[in-house]
């Protein structure tokens, strides 16, 4: 996969002509009550475009991912990606390995999510080396892994579950191989918990959305999407038992690490 310097997903000539990138527009009306926020059918329709204009860097983190799988890819071992959404980490996976053989699981609680990605992986050469798997992250078995891929995902985990996946992903990894995941987190300190989310709020306008999007948005979170600090992440993977871990990429309250075992 290539993409544009804008960062919007610039597909494969195999794939492009079939992907339609749709505005998010769900919370831009006014909305009472406010529903919780899901992985449901509007929302996966937009996704992408939700991703593009909510996470800052986004599409870098995705590329760098890609690039990092490709570098420190174990022959005759499992990529998986838990929480895998429409299937971006795996399309960009494909690009990087080029003619390399691999094995992809990627798994996803959300249906809606999974046909987005089923479309897009059958438009694929390689797309057969991947395999979807509608199910429950938390009880999905890791076996003989290289890489292990988790974007934006514990964050909707109870934290107890948080443990018990990273406990699972760091047995389920071969010697050298890798996590890789992204997180939105926030500060310990009140004063800079602030100032990251009055950045992250600017850039949310500057890339569209409205306050009244914002707000609403925020509202939907709540109680759903639970961050935690990078010293709780710390503390997990480490007592997961990795002993080599970096932070490869934050930008004010959002995080990527590199973990292997």
């Amino acid at each position: 996969m290539c993409w544009k310097a804008s960062g919007w997903p610039l597909l494969t000539k195999e794939t492009q002509n079939k992907t339609i990138m749709k505005r998010d527009t769900i919370y831009d009306t006014h909305r009472q009550p406010v529903p919780p926020f899901e992985f449901n059918d509007q929302v996966a329709a937009v996704f992408d475009d939700m991703l593009q204009r909510s996470i800052p860097l986004y599409h870098e983190i995705i590329r760098r991912q890609a690039q990092l799988v490709a570098e420190f890819f174990i022959e005759n071992t499992t990529i998986y990606d838990l929480g895998c959404s429409t299937g971006n980490v795996g399309l960009a996976i494909c690009e990087a390995m080029g003619s390399t053989p691999f094995r992809m699981i990627a798994v996803d609680n959300s249906a809606a999510m999974l046909a987005i990605y089923d479309e897009r992986r059958r438009a694929l050469s390689a797309g057969d080396r991947i395999t979807l798997v509608d199910g429950d992250v938390t009880r999905t078995a890791i076996e003989d892994a290289g890489i292990v891929i988790i974007n934006f995902t514990l964050q909707f985990l109870s934290l107890a579950d948080r443990d018990r996946l990273i406990d699972r992903v760091y047995r389920g990894l071969r010697p050298g191989g890798l996590l890789l995941f992204s997180e939105k987190i926030v500060h310990a300190d009140d004063d800079f918990c602030t100032l990251q989310q009055d950045f992250y709020y600017r850039f949310k306008r500057e890339n569209g959305y409205s306050d009244l999007a914002i707000a609403q948005k925020r509202e939907a979170l709540e109680r759903v999407l639970i961050p935690e600090t990078v010293a709780d992440h710390l503390r997990r993977v480490t007592g997961a038992g990795f002993k080599r871990l970096d932070i490869w990429l934050k930008w004010f309250n959002f995080c990527s690490w590199i973990c292997q075992k």
